[in-house]
């Protein structure tokens, strides 16, 4: 496996990790933001941009989530 096939194994599964953990603490719902952040950033760079796109969305959706649960 290649250095960026091993990048979008580690921030898809930290996603994982943080959308099982996300009703344990916000903390990991700004966590799985930040791993769809990752996941952007790999589907872009492996192009396949319609991959990059959602998880750019679900970066946002997480993000206004954690933001509403923080309060």
């Amino acid at each position: 496996m290649d250095a960026l096939t091993w990048f979008g194994l580690l921030a898809l599964s930290f996603t994982l990790v943080c959308y099982a953990l996300e009703s344990r603490s916000h903390w990991w719902t700004l966590g799985f933001a930040a791993g769809c952040v990752l996941g952007s950033i790999y589907g872009f760079l492996q192009g396949a941009w319609p991959f990059g796109l959602v998880e750019a969305i679900w970066a946002v959706v997480a993000l206004r989530r954690w933001l509403s649960l923080r309060t």
